[in-house]
């Protein structure tokens, strides 16, 4: 299953608890805000939270069904921007890579010519848009380094 392999992935990217003050997240363990934690159900402390609990969230809350029917490189970079900037937002960089309407939301359009596209090309076209927005960001100059890599790493990972 494509989400089981894109966790593992995902968590190189996310590890365990950290709560940096720049954050606006706040506090957050593999990956999850407290914020989120608790909109799914999750009451405990934070540092405490399991990676199992983490993984049901990421799964009803970051995969889309449809990112099952896309080439894997291109699912795991929805899925890890997803992450990072909402669902809504990962999939409108997707749409101005493929060049359908950007609205946010996964339709068979997007779908159709995302899945005939390149996925080469595709990931580095997607983390081109994911990059430009990232740079925009205020708290940029505290996380820029980060995402910088964090974009690499997904480089490298659609190029193999």
């Amino acid at each position: 299953m494509n989400f089981d392999r894109a966790f593992v992935e995902l968590l190189g990217h996310e590890g365990g608890y950290v709560n940096h003050p720049n954050d606006p997240g706040g506090e957050t363990n593999w990956g999850i805000t407290k914020a989120v934690a608790r909109e799914n159900g999750y009451d405990g402390p934070m540092k405490d939270m399991d990676q199992s609990v983490a993984k049901n969230i990421y799964a009803r809350k970051y995969w889309l069904p449809d990112f099952d029917n896309l080439p894997y490189p291109v699912a795991f970079q929805l899925f890890d921007a997803a992450v990072n900037s909402g669902v809504g937002q990962a999939v409108r960089w997707l749409q101005r890579a493929v060049g359908t309407a950007d609205d946010g939301k996964l339709g068979s359009i997007t779908l159709k010519v995302a899945t005939k596209a390149d996925p080469a090309k595709l990931v580095l076209l997607f983390n081109a848009e994911r990059l430009l927005f990232m740079t925009k960001l205020s708290n940029w100059p505290s996380f820029g380094k980060g995402r910088a890599r964090r974009i690499a790493e997904n480089l490298r990972k659609g190029a193999a």
